[in-house]
């Protein structure tokens, strides 16, 4: 039998496996992808849930070494959405049927800052009578927000490690920011009930194969909901730039970041997986491509267009120029390529929370 459909079948996935299963190449690979395929169809059907992301605020308290619009870069042109401006946003992505709503942002703290979320997630549920499921993705709080949040309507929090490798995580960050408190705040948000993302990036500098297949486990061990991970993308304006010889070239970050999701969708059957917009900063049918190998969450941007391009966390993010409703034309096409249909209307929860 073929060592990559042996593990498959066995579900053997020891860390060593998957490093093999990282390595394969075609043909190997296509039995890995349509592997994932199968399984995705089993648990999920046909179906790519839809999660309007609005991107409200780019004011971050961090100084993360990748991230664009980090503190300590002066060349953003910081904002701020209005109530109303997310209310809009809020109402088109019900009206259009999306049936869920991202709210993300940099990171801020503080009781201003909890205060306004809490309110603003009262306002949306109001003003679309109950019909959005709301992630939110705002990073590091404190456990009495994060059950504040909760209570006020938000259900699902997205908050990606990046790396399980504490060594890497300490090359990819200033020395204030901690990685056992990251992991503390996503056992915080399982603690009040939230269904729990997170994520990865794939091709990081200094980055092995070994530590991705580490990332697979600790996802795994960790028991997520949702999970978002793409390619590591540069950005000009960032200290991990000067590292850029370091990493792969963009196809090979691509093609990794495929397997990661098609291993993670047959290791973890019944999760969210994100089809993310760093997959089609690699590759113009990179989400597409990812729906295929098992993703089955597809995130439109809602974010007014005016802000669109300010909130950039990497060179070459896509769809900046768009209005909603150009990205909303395209995506029923988009989906219909991979033998997939729009989930309209509902929330796409994660099986995965509600079996564990």
């Amino acid at each position: 039998m073929n060592d990559i459909l042996e593990i498959l079948q066995t579900e053997n996935f020891s860390r060593e496996n998957l490093v093999r299963l990282l390595k394969t190449n075609p043909p190997d690979q296509e039995i890995l992808f349509a592997k994932a395929a199968r399984v995705k169809e089993l648990y999920s059907g046909n179906k790519v849930y839809l999660r309007g992301l609005i991107e409200f605020s780019n004011v971050c308290r961090k100084d993360c070494y990748y991230c664009g619009i980090r503190k300590s870069n002066q060349k953003v042109e910081r904002y701020n959405l209005t109530g109303r401006q997310i209310l809009d946003a809020a109402r088109y992505a019900a009206e259009k049927r999306f049936g869920s709503l991202v709210l993300q942002s940099g990171e801020s703290k503080g009781k201003a800052f909890t205060k306004r979320i809490s309110t603003l997630l009262k306002k949306i549920h109001q003003k679309t009578n109950n019909t959005l499921q709301i992630t939110l993705s705002c990073g590091e709080q404190t456990a009495e927000t994060y059950k504040e949040w909760f209570e006020n309507g938000a259900k699902r929090y997205l908050l990606r490690i990046e790396t399980s490798n504490q060594s890497l995580y300490r090359k990819l960050h200033p020395e204030n920011h901690s990685f056992s408190e990251r992991v503390n705040c996503l056992y915080d948000l399982k603690k009040y009930g939230y269904q729990v993302g997170t994520g990865v990036m794939i091709g990081l500098p200094f980055q092995t194969i070994v530590d991705l297949a580490g990332d697979l486990l600790w996802m795994q061990q960790f028991d997520v909901d949702m999970v978002g991970m793409g390619p590591y993308l540069e950005h000009a304006d960032t200290p991990l730039f000067a590292e850029r010889d370091r990493v792969l070239p963009l196809k090979d970050r691509f093609e990794l970041s495929l397997k990661m999701i098609a291993i993670l969708r047959v290791m973890m059957k019944d999760i969210n997986l994100a089809a993310s917009t760093a997959m089609q900063a690699a590759d113009k049918l990179g989400r597409e491509k990812a729906i295929k190998v098992g993703a089955n969450v597809f995130m439109p941007n809602i974010t007014p267009g005016v802000y669109r391009d300010q909130y950039k966390l990497y060179e070459n993010k896509p769809c900046t120029e768009e209005t909603p409703e150009d990205c909303l034309s395209c995506i029923s096409v988009r989906i219909g390529l991979t033998g997939n249909e729009v989930a309209l209307g509902e929330w796409g929860d994660s099986i995965h929370y509600y079996s564990r």
